[in-house]
């Protein structure tokens, strides 16, 4: 099943996610900086996130829809190579079953490419908040656990992906 208006989902199209989110911080910038310069850094990080999380869950969604078997920790993880294509993201896998997905990020080049545009500072809004959000949308049985990502310093991001099956 696709979207009700039967495109793919927009991640599934040939350009990799990493140059759609430069794409995407091209254009959020000069908002972002007018947000601030008006509203404050807080408030507009405060927008800012509750824009892309709404975002994400709408594009999680959209994956979910075009599952014909409904969703998975195993189709979760399926999905990976999208956030990996171009180089993105260099995965150090740890675990991997039905129920957990462990694995480490060991170079996270949307970090290198945020902080090269002058927004390391929002890097976290504009990527790494997605996650959880992603999750929930795509299946709210799939729980993530991350202490530490790349792009607030950290030498790498510790994702722990759990599928409770019970839970609805």
């Amino acid at each position: 099943m696709t979207p009700s208006d039967g495109r793919k989902p927009v991640m599934t199209q040939t350009m990799g996610i990493l140059e759609r989110r430069r794409i995407e911080a091209e254009i959020l910038k000069p908002v972002y900086e007018e947000m601030a310069a008006r509203l404050g850094e807080a408030t507009a990080q405060e927008i800012l996130g509750a824009a892309i999380t709404k975002a994400a869950l709408a594009a999680a969604k959209s994956f979910a829809a075009t599952e014909p078997e409904g969703t998975s920790l195993k189709s979760f993880a399926d999905l990976q190579p999208l956030w990996t294509k171009d180089d993105a993201l260099r995965l150090e896998v740890k675990r991997q079953d039905d129920t957990h997905f462990d694995y480490n990020v060991t170079r996270c080049r949307y970090a290198e490419m945020y902080r090269e545009m002058g927004l390391g500072s929002i890097g976290h809004l504009l990527s790494c908040n997605r996650d959880a959000a992603f999750c929930t949308g795509y299946d709210p049985r799939i729980k993530m656990e991350r202490t530490q990502t790349i792009m607030q310093g950290a030498d790498h991001c510790d994702f722990r992906y759990r599928f409770d099956a019970k839970e609805e």
